[in-house]
């Protein structure tokens, strides 16, 4: 994919220091709305300008400084400046090799992500499984594991939780010289991102699960909890397929099914971050029962346990595990090989329907079969049609999805204010 030019993050609200009204709405002087942008506090610009500097150094590293300026538009006074925060807190070093300028005056020395020094924590919560894992500066997973929910009270809150802190630790023991910078957590249902909860999981049974504030006290670090779709187009957006599109759509048919949108570097959460809940759109095409009393929801149409039982009850697998169904089909199964393509095609349908509403530049789909067979993306487009269907890629993780997903969601945190975690990075350093 080609390295596109970094533009500015949009500041988010906490960061205006805009003048207010009564009502709370940004004013100018003149009682007239104002535009935030104009005036945003200059701590609040620093942080603004470090994270556009880290990003440019995350897609186009090593770079020297002065096409950081040219790429941002900051002045290389300010490029030079960031640059040497950033590398005191150990987030960039000089690349090693000098980049020669046409043979004229000194050679540029390039930076690049230092990814020696740190890493993030990340937890997804799945319905079978915990997978914990450490992710480096560039996303990539340094190392996970898995913890099944087995046993009586297996998906209780409070022991998964403490499962996860637990298995997270025990990554960090084994993994000697790693400092972590904070922890990630991503969860599917409904997750309100601001105060760290999840707010309904129906799979699980979850309810009001203050999960940020659990996890913090047993990993003594920052924690951030976002959905996990929303986790996922954030990764997509940093160092995925879709780095670079002004608009991503980002689909994930597992036992859940849900979606995030992203447009100008910024994820859509909407009201206590209710957004992208999908579960009970209708599916043309769809005949399974739904708990709500309806016919053919995107819950029940997609999600893996229907694919599951389907296999069960065509011989094909005994249990639960989605991935024994795309082994079967590997080896030939044809009922194995049909029940991939045609889910594919509903994802396709449902896939169309976000498509038609929000019009994307990028559509990135995280659903088994895609993920490893080509007639199953392929179906997937055809659903999609043919003016849409070059715009679809499946998830640039495909043997790391979960693993990534709770590691974005601390990334994306770290991308978008990096001066925010220099108390922390001094006394690691």
């Amino acid at each position: 994919m080609p390295r596109t030019a970094v533009s500015p993050l949009t500041a988010s609200p906490e960061f205006i220091g805009t003048l207010t009204s009564p009502a709370g709405r940004p004013t100018s002087s003149a009682g007239r709305p104002a535009s935030p942008v104009s005036r945003i506090a200059d701590s609040d610009r620093r942080r603004t300008s470090a994270s556009v500097i880290l990003r440019s150094v995350l897609e186009h590293g090593p770079v020297a400084r002065s096409t950081i300026a040219r790429l941002t538009g900051l002045s290389p006074a300010s490029v030079t400046d960031h640059c040497a925060r950033l590398s005191g807190l150990g987030l960039i070093r000089e690349s090693a090799v000098p980049r020669r300028s046409n043979g004229v005056g000194r050679p540029h020395v390039p930076v690049d992500l230092d990814d020696s020094r740190f890493v993030v924590g990340g937890v997804h919560v799945a319905v079978p499984y915990t997978t914990v894992a450490l992710l480096d500066l560039r996303g990539r997973v340094v190392a996970r594991r898995e913890l099944p929910h087995d046993g009586p009270g297996a998906v209780e809150p409070g022991a998964v939780l403490a499962r996860a802190a637990e298995g997270l630790g025990s990554l960090l023991d084994a993994a000697p010289g790693c400092r972590a910078l904070g922890v990630g957590v991503a969860v599917g249902g409904w997750v309100d991102r601001d105060s760290g909860t999840v707010v309904e999981h129906p799979l699980l049974g979850w309810r009001d699960v203050p999960v940020r504030d659990a996890v913090a006290a047993r990993v003594g670090l920052p924690v951030q909890v976002d959905g996990h779709a929303r986790a996922l187009v954030n990764a997509e957006r940093l160092f995925g397929r879709a780095r670079g599109s002004s608009s991503v759509l980002h689909l994930f048919a597992g036992n859940v099914v849900d979606a995030a949108f992203a447009t100008h570097d910024e994820v859509h959460h909407g009201p206590r971050s209710q957004a992208g809940a999908i579960a009970h759109l209708p599916l043309a095409g769809g005949v399974e029962p739904c708990d709500c009393g309806r016919v053919g929801c995107l819950q029940v149409e997609l999600s893996e346990r229907t694919l599951c039982r389907r296999a069960r009850e065509a011989g094909v697998i005994d249990g639960a595990n989605p991935m024994r169904v795309v082994a079967a089909a590997a080896d030939g199964d044809p009922v194995a090989v049909g029940l991939l393509v045609q889910r594919a095609r509903l994802v396709g349908r449902a896939a169309a329907l976000l498509v038609d509403v929000l019009n994307p530049e990028s559509v990135v789909v995280t659903e088994v079969g895609t993920l490893y067979r080509e007639d199953c993306l392929a179906a997937l487009r055809e659903e999609v049609g043919p003016e849409r269907a070059a715009a679809v890629a499946p998830s640039s993780f495909p043997d790391a999805v979960l693993a990534v997903a709770g590691g974005a969601v601390a990334l994306d945190v770290l991308y978008r204010d990096p001066l925010a975690v220099s108390t922390r990075l001094r006394s690691a350093a």
